[in-house]
């Protein structure tokens, strides 16, 4: 089925309410039209009616990269990151938007929206309940008409995370790990919100990757990078609070301590007994490091804490050595020189008695 044919499809189980169904028949399109923006326009649009937020954040990002002036996309941008409390980054892609659609209400009327939140926030306004902008902007009016619909429809499956992620923490700043091998750069596009990490890696012939979390806290999305690496993606965020994360994504039974607004004038005098104990984070990680140090281990965990070691403290190329290394000898070659195994295919070396078998991925 053409693409033309499954957008037509789409708009017709929009304009019913259908919001799964049209997601399903946009990705189709998608999969057949991948540089059309207007579909993931639409589709984003699909999602903010599902309460699929970071996914339409997600959506709207890939309709302003393949075409910066559509105006839409930065407005359905701006709606999902304000239902996701994003107020300063959904106000700046508004703000763009409205330069873009001059007159348009919709646009002001949202970035007033975010101007208040923003200045609730930041405690110069009290809380209270506002009328929301109308952010159901895509109806049945402003659709064109769906033409010759089918009873039979395709619908996509879901699939399980082609990739394991992990992360760690530091006083400021959480490091994420995406373990994605031999994925080249131009494939991976990461961007960072006041609360969403959005990654995607697009590798032609095989099925997009997404991984677009809500974050547990807020980040400085200025001070964020990202390192592409030969068998990994190494992203750093950088923390808007010195806050400790329970978890890598939001969670709405969890609550994350903000900083505390200080009234100006005169503060009201401070006791030593009401001083909270300030945490020396250096005193805290060197503690961690002379425990882990002095910890007695056997066998193969006493092992593999002593290549860890080795790989901590070894420069670059000692550490590509051993990565690489390790992964094309399937785990039977360990080195740390990498004028010896950087230029060649390290072969495995299975132990006398044993076979070797590669791994399937």
């Amino acid at each position: 089925m053409a693409s033309s044919d499954l957008e037509t499809k789409a708009k017709e189980a929009f304009i019913d309410d259908h919001f799964e169904l049209a997601v399903d028949l946009y990705s189709q399109a998608i999969a057949l039209s991948p540089n059309n923006a207007e579909l993931f326009v639409d589709r984003a649009q699909a999602n903010i009616k599902l309460g699929n937020f970071t996914e339409a954040v997600a959506d709207a990002n890939k309709a302003i990269e393949l075409d910066p002036a559509m105006a839409k996309a930065y407005l359905r941008k701006g709606v999902a990151c304000i239902k996701l409390e994003e107020y300063q980054t959904a106000k700046t892609a508004l703000e763009t938007g409205a330069s873009l659609a001059p007159g348009d209400s919709r646009f002001t009327n949202l970035i007033k929206e975010c101007d208040q939140r923003i200045a609730e926030e930041a405690g110069e306004l009290p809380s209270k309940l506002v009328d929301k902008a109308p952010t159901d902007v895509l109806t049945s009016s402003n659709l064109p008409p769906a033409t010759g619909l089918s009873s039979q429809v395709t619908t996509v499956s879901s699939t399980k995370p082609k990739y394991r992620h992990e992360f760690y923490q530091k006083p400021d700043e959480v490091v994420v790990t995406i373990f994605a091998k031999g994925i080249p750069a131009n494939c991976i596009v990461v961007d960072f919100g006041e609360q969403i990490l959005s990654v995607t890696i697009e590798v032609p012939g095989e099925e997009p990757y997404q991984f677009q979390p809500r974050l547990f806290g807020k980040i400085v999305p200025a001070k964020c990078r990202y390192d592409v690496m030969s068998t990994k993606i190494e992203i750093r965020l950088a923390k808007a609070d010195t806050v400790q994360w329970t978890s890598l994504e939001f969670r709405g039974d969890v609550a994350v301590v903000q900083k505390a607004n200080v009234p100006s004038g005169n503060p009201k005098p401070a006791y030593p007994s009401s001083k909270p104990k300030r945490v020396d984070w250096d005193k805290l990680e060197a503690q961690v490091k002379k425990e882990e140090k002095e910890e007695k281990l056997d066998g193969d965990a006493a092992l593999n804490k002593f290549f860890r070691e080795i790989y901590r403290d070894a420069d670059e190329d000692t550490r590509r050595a051993m990565s690489k290394s390790f992964v094309e000898s399937n785990g039977t070659v360990l080195s740390t020189n990498w004028k010896e195994v950087g230029s060649k295919k390290v072969e495995g070396s299975p132990p006398d008695g044993m076979e070797l078998k590669k791994w399937e991925y």
